[in-house]
């Protein structure tokens, strides 16, 4: 046991339990800014993630909040897409040369889109109704599985918007109960990072002992933080960690 390792995943899982971020937008940034090699930091981030959207999705599934039409076509798109960046990067030669600085760079692309979308999504509120969400699913179908190609690679890029790109997809263009988007949205997440993580784990990318050191932090940290959430006011917590993430993601370019 690596207790400075533990002790970071414990810090990042009561951010979580409180606020809600993602953790990969946290964490992610986290590992490389301590020197972890970005592609590294991705691999063990997807793997990691599997982990823990493994159990949320069992207990979503218990509760019948997942819609499993609008996951599937969002997993059409995004499985294929996410394998294809990450054999880009591995494969193809002239890429393959400076993965790590466009891992490193896209990271801090995304992590500053996320920061920004976070910030509105929590001062702005649930967006109104549209014409895209009044439309039956499969009118949307391809729609669908191109915003599933679309942040399915960035997602194989960074490991990051699995949760997050997604939620603010699905609650713009799809009509879904709170508890039912929340649902879609992990247990897709954990297809798309399962997969993606194979993927890495077959060009050994992934630190397991490390991995499992954060898991060992994390997930007392996301109990007591999720406890301690509705001690606490939301919307300035959330605001400060999309701050935090912002500043890493300048961090990064």
């Amino acid at each position: 046991m690596d207790w400075s390792i533990a002790i970071m995943g414990l810090f990042v899982g009561l951010l979580v339990g409180l606020t809600g971020v993602g953790g990969a937008a946290l964490l992610t940034p986290l590992l490389v800014l301590l020197g972890i090699q970005p592609t590294v930091a991705v691999a063990t981030d997807l793997f990691y993630n599997s982990v823990t959207k493994l159990f949320g999705s069992f207990q979503h599934y218990r509760q019948k909040t997942i819609n499993f039409t609008l996951t599937k076509y969002l997993a059409f798109g995004s499985i294929p897409s996410a394998v294809a960046a990450i054999l880009l990067l591995e494969l193809y030669p002239p890429l393959h040369s400076i993965q790590e600085t466009i891992v490193k760079h896209t990271l801090g692309i995304v992590l500053i889109i996320v920061a920004i979308l976070s910030i509105a999504k929590q001062w702005i509120g649930r967006l109104d109704s549209n014409r895209w969400q009044e439309k039956p699913m499969e009118e949307k179908r391809w729609m669908t599985i191109g915003i599933g190609i679309l942040l399915g690679f960035i997602v194989g890029l960074t490991s990051i918007g699995s949760g997050s790109l997604f939620a603010l997809a699905m609650m713009f263009f799809f009509r879904l109960r709170a508890a039912e988007l929340v649902g879609t949205d992990i247990a897709h997440a954990f297809l798309l990072v399962s997969a993606a993580g194979l993927m890495h784990a077959g060009f050994g990318n992934i630190d397991y002992g490390l991995a499992f050191n954060l898991l060992a932090g994390s997930i007392p940290g996301v109990l007591v933080g999720s406890g301690l959430s509705a001690k606490l006011p939301a919307k300035p917590l959330r605001t400060i960690m999309a701050a935090i993430i912002l500043i890493s993601g300048f961090k990064l370019i």
